[in-house]
């Protein structure tokens, strides 16, 4: 079998305008104060950062919470003024995690997440229905993980992660009047993570964390053609369906982050991280088929498309206020930035410069916490100049996103 290359960085099941495919919906609580990642509070903790399990003040503790997430993409030829807008479905991302202290300074953990992912959805006939008319790509994180507390101030934690993917792309084919579907839904791959948490003094959480790039591995790919007339199946090598087999690897990226939490009062706090994505693993997009000879390389199955991703920058800023012991007021706001210039702007993923505001609000009875967030997006505008594909014009996009969560701390 050959191989396809998607070279991306981390993916899950919704949206991201500036970072890629990276979905920043991890957590309700931590999306309200900017998705930051320094709260020990309850088994949120264990996506960010494994060794937060320790300082979680219960030897048990569940949680799961979803989203909601809508965004809008508009392309316009600044030469036509002809302006095309997606009609891209709802993002659900999902998490749910547990953990436990058997003994004192022993916490082992399970995470399921969605931290990667994208879907985009273009008219059938638009300008660059060659490049894309729908793309979905989501992953699901499972990570088992343990952690040690090293001190009463330090722990230490590390996860094992294992990937699932899930890669639909729909995209014409003009040279012969048709379209292909690029699709493997069975993709895996395999990572792992580790990190420090220090409480210092009772006032100050610190999380440094590591998450490792994931080669996310499609062995039974299917590339289903559709052509006005069947006999072009013979001329392209394909089955009596229509039909190729691929193979690939499509490569997520590696994210280093640094957050803290400092308690002001014994009722307010303030929260930063900071997050390092390492983007230029997505240096060119290859597509290669068994046998259709649809490619642009010296072998005529090979498609390589350049990318040219560079690596990013996150920052964040998140605060709660306890009005009560019961109610938790929260807001937030971070920048986070496009992975590529300009000149190398892709409409399947399309990615811009955002400023995004959070806000929520949390309610604890008892062993019991539920968290409500909303997120609103302000991605920039970009001046498309992509020489390579002769795409020239102007995109915006719009965004918001809300979340409900559970959480669970009964001893």
């Amino acid at each position: 079998m050959k191989k396809i290359l998607v070279s991306t960085a981390l993916l899950a099941g919704v949206l991201s305008y500036a970072g890629g495919f990276r979905v920043s919906l991890q957590g309700v609580k931590q999306l309200a104060m900017a998705h930051t990642s320094a709260h020990a509070e309850d088994a949120s903790v264990t996506f960010f950062n494994p060794a937060g399990m320790s300082f979680i003040p219960t030897k048990l503790s569940v949680v799961a919470g979803g989203f909601g997430a809508s965004n809008k993409v508009t392309f316009q030829n600044l030469n036509t003024l002809q302006s095309t807008e997606t009609d891209n479905p709802l993002g659900t991302p999902f998490y749910a995690a547990i953990t436990y202290k058997p003994i004192e300074k022993l916490s082992v953990g399970l995470s399921v997440t969605t931290p990667f992912g994208s879907t985009v959805q273009w008219p059938e006939t638009w300008e660059g229905k060659e490049m894309v008319q729908k793309l979905e790509l989501k992953s699901f994180y499972f990570q088992p993980m343990v952690s040690v507390k090293l001190a009463p101030w330090l722990s230490f934690g590390a996860s094992y992660i294992y990937a699932r993917g899930v890669v639909d792309w729909d995209k014409a084919v003009t040279q012969f009047g048709g379209q292909v579907n690029i699709k493997d839904k069975k993709a895996s791959g395999h990572g792992y993570g580790f990190g420090f948490y220090f409480r210092p003094d009772p006032k100050l959480d610190v999380s440094i964390a590591y998450r490792s790039a994931v080669d996310i591995k499609a062995k039974n790919g299917t590339a289903s053609f559709q052509f006005p007339s069947q006999s072009i199946y013979s001329q392209l090598k394909l089955n009596s369906a229509g039909q190729d087999g691929f193979s690939g690897t499509l490569p997520l990226v590696e994210e280093y982050t640094i957050g803290l939490t400092y308690k002001v009062t014994p009722k307010w706090q303030v929260s930063a991280d900071f997050n390092y994505h390492g983007w230029e693993r997505y240096s060119k997009l290859v597509l290669d088929f068994d046998n259709a000879p649809i490619g642009n390389q010296a072998d005529p199955t090979v498609l390589v498309s350049p990318k040219n991703f560079r690596n990013s920058k996150t920052f964040r800023l998140g605060t709660q206020y306890a009005f009560t012991n019961i109610i938790y007021g929260r807001l937030g706001a971070y920048y986070d930035e496009s992975p590529y210039t300009n000149e190398n702007f892709i409409p399947e993923t399309p990615s811009f410069n955002t400023y995004v505001i959070t806000g929520g609000v949390g309610f604890k009875l008892k062993q019991f916490g539920v968290d409500i967030a909303g997120g609103y997006a302000m991605p920039q505008y970009r001046d498309v100049n992509n020489a390579n594909l002769g795409f020239y014009g102007q995109a915006k996009a719009k965004a918001f996103y809300f979340g409900l969560g559970v959480s669970y701390n009964p001893f």
